[in-house]
């Protein structure tokens, strides 16, 4: 794929996040969630793509744009077929209540590539380069913690573990405090948070718990750009969910490693900031038409890391109006 596809993903989550931060705080998720998707659109209609979405905003009669199965880009003779990823605003509730760690994100792969992964929950666990191949999901979590701090040269009392807050976790909670560890509780926004795993500025060293498969996905294909380690298992909670596995095949049972959810070397990454986070700051607002954002864009053949900060006139760029 053109290595130049990775500045233009970026172009994609900056539209989204300036759409979405507009309803920063203001207790509407929906219209948050709305105003990202809308952005996202107009991007991908100016990239020389055919793209694929196989992991969107639900089914074709759920959600009228970026649907799973709808193709977008230019989709001209001779445009790059890809395989797309997208959560326009992951975290929802985070804009609408103005907390951090919301972002737009995007991953992309030839296609054939990206795992259809269902709409249902994942077992998840995520570490940096550094502790990667020492740690499986089937482990208890205390070898989890024990494997990762020695990768790391650290005592499980100086590691950071990073679990997202709700109930279903309590158990792997108590056996974190148990082992010695220190805990980071987040109310929203995994993919986010995985990605942190792999940067020492952020401080957390693993993330653990039970999030959204298909967000698995889009931080499975960021943690191959920058050399970590994903794991997951798909936990299916109703009959329902379990029949749709086995209508797509997917074995509920097995262990989905990295090549498992995003398949051979070509992959890319976007992320843009909706609101502050661990990883990337937030939209900003500066007054005359003028914003300020914050990306993250990757790419996995090369490895290559770019923060991106972007001033954008807004008067001048009709994408950006909303």
């Amino acid at each position: 794929m053109d290595r130049n596809l990775a500045i233009d993903l970026v172009r994609v989550t900056e539209t989204a996040s300036l759409g979405a931060a507009k309803h920063l705080g203001r207790g509407n998720k929906i219209a948050a969630d709305q105003a990202g998707v809308d952005g996202m659109r107009k991007m991908f209609d100016t990239l020389d793509i055919e793209g694929v979405v196989v992991i969107g905003e639900g089914e074709m009669d759920e959600a009228p744009m970026l649907y799973i199965g709808e193709v977008v880009g230019a989709k001209g003779e001779g445009s790059t077929k890809v395989d797309i990823a997208v959560d326009p605003v992951e975290g929802t509730n985070a804009v609408a209540k103005g907390t951090p760690n919301a972002i737009a994100v995007v991953a992309m792969a030839p296609r054939g590539c990206l795992l259809n992964a269902p709409d249902m929950y994942m077992d998840k666990i995520a570490v940096g380069p550094k502790a990667a191949g020492r740690v499986h999901i089937n482990h208890s979590v205390t070898e989890n913690l024990k494997a990762t701090a020695e990768a790391l040269g650290k005592s499980i009392d100086d590691l950071t573990v990073t679990i997202l807050d709700r109930p279903r976790h309590e158990a792997t909670i108590r056996e974190c405090r148990e082992a010695g560890a220190r805990i980071k509780l987040f109310s929203d926004g995994d993919v986010a948070t995985a990605l942190a795993t792999c940067f020492d500025h952020t401080g957390i060293d693993i993330m653990l718990g039970i999030g959204g498969a298909p967000e698995g996905v889009i931080a499975a294909a960021a943690m191959k750009c920058m050399g970590g380690d994903f794991q997951g298992k798909l936990v299916p909670f109703t009959d329902e969910e379990r029949e749709r596995c086995i209508k797509m095949g997917v074995d509920v049972n097995k262990v989905l490693y990295m090549n498992d959810l995003v398949k051979g070397d070509e992959a890319y990454f976007a992320a843009t900031g909706i609101s502050d986070g661990d990883l990337l700051k937030g939209v900003v607002y500066t007054g005359n038409g003028t914003a300020r954002t914050h990306s993250l864009v990757m790419r996995s053949e090369t490895g290559t890391i770019r923060f991106i900060e972007a001033i954008h006139k807004l008067n001048k760029k009709p994408e950006y109006a909303y």
